[in-house]
This record gives structure tokens, sequence and C-alpha cells, in this order.
């Protein structure tokens, strides 16, 4: 990883802006759960987005690899952040189950747009 500081910072980012949306947001959830769950899907996808291109454009040879393994990181940091927020506490108070399948499986489109970032980059390098 390019650094590891660097991708741990970007990482936070990607559950702060999310997590920024959603509390501007929120009255949607009650009054129109659908387009709430929308909104953060859309926010989680091109946050992880412009993050990583944020992070790969400081890398020199950018490997598939590094765009699958910096989203696992940034997907981890938002659970390990998240989690505890709205399964313990919070206004949410959700069970395991319900937190993975409305929040966790929607942050897995992080490392899913890293990587395809990472594998573009890659193959823009390849002459064709």
């Amino acid at each position: 990883m390019a650094s590891w500081g660097r991708a741990i910072g970007l990482g936070v980012l990607a559950w702060l802006i999310p997590f920024a949306v959603a509390f501007l947001v929120f009255p949607l959830r009650a009054s129109s759960r659908p387009v709430f769950e929308s909104v953060m899907a859309v926010t989680v996808t091109a946050t992880a987005a412009w993050l990583g291109v944020a992070h790969l454009r400081r890398i020199a040879r950018v490997r598939a690899r590094e765009g699958l393994l910096v989203g696992l990181v940034w997907l981890a940091i938002c659970v390990l952040i998240d989690a505890p927020l709205m399964l313990f506490g919070g206004p949410m108070q959700m069970s395991l189950g319900a937190y993975m399948g409305d929040i966790g499986l929607t942050y897995l489109s992080i490392p899913l747009v890293t990587w395809a970032l990472a594998v573009a980059a890659a193959a823009a390098r390849r002459p064709l």
C-alpha cells in the first residue's frame, strides 16, 4: 500500500462523508425509505470512487491488488466505526443481521469500486 497513514485517513473519510449525508437526509428514512436507501448507496459509491482516485493517483504503478486492498481496509474502517454506533448506541439500535443487510451490504461497494479503479488504471498503462 502506498501509505498506510494516508489510506487510513481516507478510510475515515470514507465513513465520515456518508455519515454526514445520512445525518442531513435522515428525515427521508421515515418519510421515504427507498429514497433514503438510494441516496446512501449512491453516496457510499461516489465517495469510494472519489477517494479511490485520490489514493491511486499517488501510486506510480497501480495494480489491481492495491485497489482491492485499500478498499478492504476502508470497508473494515467503516464497519469498525459504524457498527458500534448502530448496534449499541445512537438512534437506530439495529440487530447485527439488520445492520449487515441494510448498511454493511452497501459498504461492499467500496472494495468493488477501488478494485475496478485500479484494474482500469493498470489496463490504461498497458498498450493494446
